[in-house]
């Protein structure tokens, strides 16, 4: 690879960077408001009901998807022979199939999202969301595979958070029993709509385009190890709320969900790095060059973390304030939150990995998903049996269940990263001491935010600890080629 063509990737890598901070922000911006509305006006028991809905849907949503959102980038770049937008009408037909399935045996038994037996007509309609997830999963990964990022962001961090978060304030007011289901199910059309619009713009329509089983059956099975493992991924920030809604109320799941959904901002941080990750990856695999691979994926995942462990700061410390907003009976869930944002953190150096994994060792990155899932569920009920023997109430076992998470992420951080080493024979790290460094003074200056009045924490605090975090990061953990991230171009030298 030409020098040229190496700074060419760290550009595209670091435009991806940029607007997915940006996407982190509005994303933030839209998804408060609905925290706060669902807390004050639902409630604790409402949202937890919902919740472990949607874990049901969504994970079937994942499944539906066939790993496309990684594997459609394998898929367009091995296929020179049909139009790009044959290939990419596969994959909605596969997706839009099995999703539908999914969806009418859902609706049909709607036991496993409802155990209580308590639910609507319309929130019996739950199921159908998981056909728009899972199209608009492909339609994102075929804009990401041309470097597209920006439609992402307006899907999922513009249209789709505010949307439900309208709607969920507007169905209170007329269908209170069932808003947060209308609210949701209006929320992942509107996404679809919005990611649709520019695929076709893109690679316009089909041409002579048809169903060929024997092909898509080839495609399935191709899929099945990335789908999976992308379920089981999904799975771990899920089976928390599924094991917790075991044990205890719907009231404490329903704390436990607002906190992991703050916790889950940052998330998409790492989780969108992945289509932009995918192109450059199987390039460089087609060109044998591991070491491009082993250093694309350090510096990426360096980037990951060093933002989650400043927004991780950011949110954790005044932590107390930020589950406040919700409403005050939520504010108990502050420990599991700040356990949950350090579980993303720790997640990262797997979530790059295994970028790469699944194009060099995808049954052995399945079966680490696996065993880091079956793991987590193990520590999970562990804990939850300590905590109940302990004699501690069942907010503790909220925390309890966000441990295993993070132990269980730590260590299938570990493992990925060790296997891709040896794949690649290249060193695989993105720890630098910087981190340490800059989390000292943000620390510090997060502590005294805490001494503020509740509003000037929240106001003042939260951008004083970013600035704290990023200004020593900025000066100690960034090299030159990091600093990219931050240019809108690169210099190219001769090659």
């Amino acid at each position: 690879m030409t020098e040229k063509a190496a700074q060419d990737d760290i550009a595209a890598l670091a435009k991806g960077g940029r607007t997915n901070f940006l996407g982190f922000l509005l994303r933030l911006a839209a998804r408060l408001p609905f925290l706060f509305i669902a807390g004050r006006l639902y409630g604790a028991d409402a949202l937890g009901r919902f919740a472990y809905a949607l874990v049901i849907v969504e994970l079937l949503g994942q499944l539906c998807a066939l790993g496309q959102k990684r594997g459609l980038a394998q898929w367009l770049s091995h296929d020179d022979e049909r139009p790009p937008a044959n290939i990419i009408a596969d994959g909605l037909f596969l997706a839009g199939l099995f999703s539908l399935t999914a969806a009418l045996v859902l609706y049909a038994f709607p036991l496993p999202m409802f155990p209580s037996g308590e639910y609507t007509a319309i929130d019996r309609l739950l199921p159908f969301g998981l056909i728009f997830l899972a199209l608009t999963e492909v339609a994102l990964a075929a804009q990401a595979y041309r470097f597209d990022v920006g439609t992402t962001v307006r899907a999922r961090a513009i249209v789709e958070p505010w949307t439900i978060s309208i709607m969920a304030g507007v169905m209170f007011l007329l269908v209170p029993e069932s808003g947060l289901s209308i609210a949701y199910l209006l929320s992942v059309i509107a996404a679809a709509v919005t990611a649709f619009i520019p695929l076709l713009r893109t690679y316009g329509l089909p041409q002579k385009w048809s169903p060929q089983p024997v092909l898509m059956w080839q495609l399935v099975r191709q899929s099945l190890p990335l789908a999976t493992a992308d379920a089981i991924e999904w799975g771990t920030r899920r089976i928390d709320i599924a094991i917790l809604g075991l044990f205890a109320s719907p009231a404490t799941v329903g704390i436990y969900y607002i906190a992991q959904q703050v916790a889950s901002l940052p998330q998409k941080l790492k989780t969108s790095f992945e289509p932009i990750l995918g192109p450059v990856i199987t390039r460089n695999l087609k060109e044998k060059n591991y070491a491009a691979i082993a250093k694309q994926v350090s510096q990426v995942g360096f980037w990951i973390t060093a933002a989650q462990a400043g927004i991780a700061l950011a949110l954790g410390i005044p932590g107390e304030g930020v589950m406040g907003l919700v409403g005050p009976g939520f504010v108990a869930g502050t420990g599991a939150m700040a356990l949950l944002l350090a579980a993303e953190v720790v997640a990262a150096t797997a979530v790059v990995s295994e970028a790469a994994l699944v194009y060099v060792a995808r049954i052995r990155n399945l079966w680490i998903s696996l065993l880091t899932i079956g793991f987590q569920a193990l520590v999970s009920v562990g804990f939850i049996v300590l905590a109940k023997d302990l004699g501690l109430g069942e907010l503790y076992w909220a925390a309890a269940v966000a441990a295993a998470l993070m132990v269980a992420l730590a260590a299938s951080s570990l493992a990925k990263a060790w296997l891709l080493s040896r794949i690649l024979a290249q060193r695989i790290n993105n720890w630098r001491w910087a981190l340490i460094w800059a989390a000292i003074p943000a620390g510090l200056v997060g502590w005294i935010a805490t001494r503020l009045p509740e509003w000037a924490e929240l106001l003042f605090g939260i951008p004083a600890i970013l600035l704290a975090y990023g200004w020593v990061i900025w000066r100690k953990g960034f090299g030159p080629e990091d600093r990219v991230l931050f240019r809108r171009k690169i210099d190219h030298q001769p090659g």
